[in-house]
């Protein structure tokens, strides 16, 4: 599967100056790549808009972006909290062992059967190996202390003391640490992301 799509590279957090600057932060921390956006697309809520870039300028954490049309300090503010979304190609470059937030979300979590041969999940099976099942699906990640966290929507039909649903009936949502020794394989063209042990739903 070829990847494609468009990817939020920052957030704007306010205004800066008379001159309707944004003040943005970049999602990844890195800015060399916002040096050479000329158009980019603002987007909220389902609410999209696709502008010029005029300039881009660095002070301490934050860029400083000058989109035309917008030349006042009260035309800047309607866009706070917006995402700044750009294609692919356009995004800051992967290290080896980097990955995409967006490209992330929506992975299936998985646990090979074959590891615990008591888990016993029904209907959860995922499509391109059966020895595989479907624990759960990320729906974000999230900055923690320590590092990133998958935000796990659990499944429904997983065995033993992990229930895909509260006291409530709602699903449950879990936080997994981004880290080795509870994910083992991502395969973004696969859209899955390997799960070494299941308690971490409990």
């Amino acid at each position: 599967m070829e990847l494609i799509g468009n990817l939020v590279v920052g957030v704007i957090r306010g205004t800066h100056g008379i001159s309707g600057n944004l003040k943005v932060e970049s999602t990844s921390g890195e800015s060399e790549h916002f040096f050479d956006l000329t158009e980019v697309t603002l987007r909220k809520d389902g609410i999209e808009k696709t502008v010029k870039v005029e300039s881009v300028k660095e002070i301490a954490s934050y860029l400083l972006i000058k989109i035309a049309g917008i030349d006042t300090p009260e035309a800047a503010a309607k866009y706070k909290g917006y995402e700044i979304v750009v294609p692919r190609d356009k995004a800051c470059p992967l290290s080896e062992g980097e990955f995409y937030v967006e490209d992330l979300k929506n992975c299936a979590l998985v646990y090979d059967v074959k590891s615990e041969p008591g888990v016993i999940a029904d209907g959860l099976h995922f499509e391109e190996d059966p020895a595989l099942i479907v624990a759960g699906i990320v729906t974000d990640v999230l900055e923690g202390g320590a590092g990133n966290l998958l935000e796990v929507e659990v499944s429904e039909s997983l065995c033993g003391a992990i229930n895909g649903t509260d006291k409530n009936g709602n699903k449950r949502i879990v936080l997994v640490p981004f880290k080795e020794e509870f994910i083992g394989t991502v395969d973004i063209k696969r859209k899955s992301i390997q799960l070494m042990h299941l308690w971490i739903l409990e």
